[in-house]
């Protein structure tokens, strides 16, 4: 499908887990929208909140572009849908994650958003790139200098986030913006597959499979084959042809974005070629 100067391909897959409970992630993956939500908040609230958090990307499904303030404006009524799913004393709340497809004069590119630990990374030119950072305990830690990557991968705390739609937070989401290129492909999962999962190998999978459903479908697998202790959400979006082809798609009534396009991603995570 062409979007926002981009063609692109993808392909989903989704999985409760293997400890019996309920899945309360979403997703949404229809061009120009690849997002996945993780809800929390137990007796179904979890998966109320994190429907309703997708709901408000689906008006996007189809248009040329989406630019960072409908994005934002998107989030903003999802806190306020996920405020409203609260009972008593029990908060409902979700992470959110994710690619939209935008442009910035003839050029597309990736709108990366992020609330919490679900994660987007970006795989091009034989490596592996975690772009969102994850809003946790331990990465507040590993940013610190406090604790390193491996062992922020086994502590005790390593579920606890710090950010979220709902839940009782105001934090507010990060965004990155990358020029799309022929070849990209660009991953978005919930942490069911970045906690069963290490980075090495999760970029072995992406240049195994050529197809992006495959790709999909095989990440969700290998979760499960390593513990699948937590529900697991995967999206695979591949940028398709070359640079000139992708720039030669720009819909003639698509809307510029008002990002600033000088923003980029930390430095390259879990590399691997």
């Amino acid at each position: 499908m062409t979007s926002a100067a981009v063609q692109v391909g993808h392909g989903a897959a989704t999985h409760a887990g293997l400890r019996g409970r309920a899945n309360e992630d979403a997703y949404l993956a229809a061009a120009p929208v690849f997002v996945v939500a993780d809800g929390m908040g137990g007796h179904e609230a979890g998966a109320r909140a994190s429907a309703a958090v997708v709901a408000e990307f689906q008006a996007f499904v189809g248009a040329p572009s989406v630019s960072n303030a409908e994005v934002r404006a998107a989030i903003a009524r999802a806190r306020s849908s996920v405020d409203a799913l609260a009972t008593g004393e029990r908060a409902a709340g979700a992470t959110l994650t994710g690619v939209v497809l935008t442009r910035v004069g003839d050029a597309g590119y990736w709108l990366v958003m992020n609330v919490g630990d679900s994660r987007t990374y970006r795989w091009s030119h034989g490596r592996l790139e975690q772009i969102s950072i994850d809003h946790s305990v331990v990465q507040e830690l590993v940013d610190a200098g406090r604790m390193d990557a491996g062992t922020a991968a086994r502590h005790a705390r390593r579920n606890e986030i710090t950010r979220a739609i709902g839940a009782g937070s105001v934090g507010e989401a990060d965004f990155w913006m990358l020029p799309a290129e022929g070849g990209d492909r660009i991953l978005v999962c919930s942490d069911g597959l970045s906690t069963e999962l290490d980075d090495e190998r999760i970029a072995r999978i992406l240049a195994d499979e050529r197809e992006p459903q495959d790709a999909a479908t095989r990440l969700v697998h290998e979760a499960l084959l390593h513990g699948g202790r937590d529900n697991v959400t995967v999206i695979v979006v591949d940028a398709l042809g070359d640079a000139d082809e992708l720039y030669d798609t720009v819909p003639a009534g698509g809307r510029s974005d008002d990002a600033d396009i000088e923003t980029r991603p930390r430095a390259a995570a879990g590399g691997s070629s």
